[in-house]
């Protein structure tokens, strides 16, 4: 079918109490992997793209990819700027064809978040796009930060609901990422959702909640965030992790290998494999 937004499906997601997979696709593999892979579980999916994909794969060739890809299965498929910093960028992908836009401005002082955010939405709307915006900042892991150390940082930069209240009702926003205890780029699941802010900030927003860093959150955490208010859950690391190291086994096994579809072919099915999991634990299996 052909893609569609997010709006409806995490709207669904928030009335039943399920997650909806966001998965980042950085190359064709990782496409086919997710496209697939809901098909088969019977899923709607999110596939995001983020600024550096983009600019690796280029801004057409993505939009391309997916939406051949998309337009093959029966499942509900968006295509979602992750982390857009830049009003252009979401212009850019607008037009392009993404189907749901994101503008992170959590770098930025609150007002100037609300004035940028509010511009993109106010573009997207007249197109029938919906937004996500962030605030609150999600911390990045660092090759040298120990968990203990990476959960105090966390817990500084966390989203207040009263504030999360108040910029979703200026920028009319269609859903929220605020920073809830997760850290992207974790590589094994030690971060500790907030669940009291989490339920609070649902019920003074009443927005779909999108959890960034999710890789980082192990399954029991999810199914909490969900219960408390999570609709949509980014996936990024997990995947990365499994499918290079399934390239670095056949290498291994095999260091004369020079056909790069005997390397691509076997990592793609792993991570159909990572996919396929989070779906069922996200519990968006079956409600496509």
């Amino acid at each position: 079918m052909s893609l569609v937004t997010t709006k409806e499906m995490l709207k669904k997601a928030q009335k039943e109490r399920y997650g909806v997979g966001a998965f980042n696709a950085n190359n064709m593999e990782i496409i086919q992997a997710i496209i697939e892979t809901a098909e088969e579980e019977k899923a709607p999916a999110i596939l995001q793209a983020s600024q550096g994909a983009i600019e690796y794969a280029g801004l057409d060739n993505i939009v391309a990819m997916v939406k051949v890809m998309a337009e093959k299965v029966s499942v509900p498929i968006a295509l979602h700027l992750d982390h857009g910093t830049d009003y252009y960028q979401n212009i850019k992908c607008l037009r392009a064809g993404f189907t749901s836009l994101m503008f992170d401005g959590s770098k930025l002082p609150f007002e100037e978040n609300v004035k940028i955010t509010k511009k993109v939405v106010e573009m997207a709307h007249a197109c029938d796009i919906p937004v996500e915006a962030e605030l609150g900042q999600i911390g990045k892991m660092g090759d040298s930060d120990e968990p203990g150390v990476a959960l105090e940082k966390v817990k500084e930069t966390m989203a207040d609901p009263y504030e999360a209240a108040k910029f979703v009702e200026l920028t009319k926003i269609d859903f929220l990422a605020a920073a809830v205890g997760t850290i992207h780029g974790c590589r094994t699941p030690f971060a500790k959702l907030d669940i009291p802010r989490i339920e609070k900030i649902r019920e003074l927003t009443d927005v779909p909640l999108v959890l960034h860093g999710a890789s980082g959150v192990n399954d029991e955490e999810v199914r909490k965030g969900i219960s408390a208010g999570i609709c949509k859950i980014n996936i990024d690391t997990r995947i990365r992790m499994i499918f290079t190291k399934k390239i670095r086994e056949i290498i291994k096994m095999n260091p004369q290998e020079i056909d790069p579809r005997k390397l691509l072919g076997p990592a793609r099915e792993v991570a159909k494999e990572i996919i396929r999991e989070r779906m069922r634990v996200f519990g968006c299996s079956g409600k496509a």
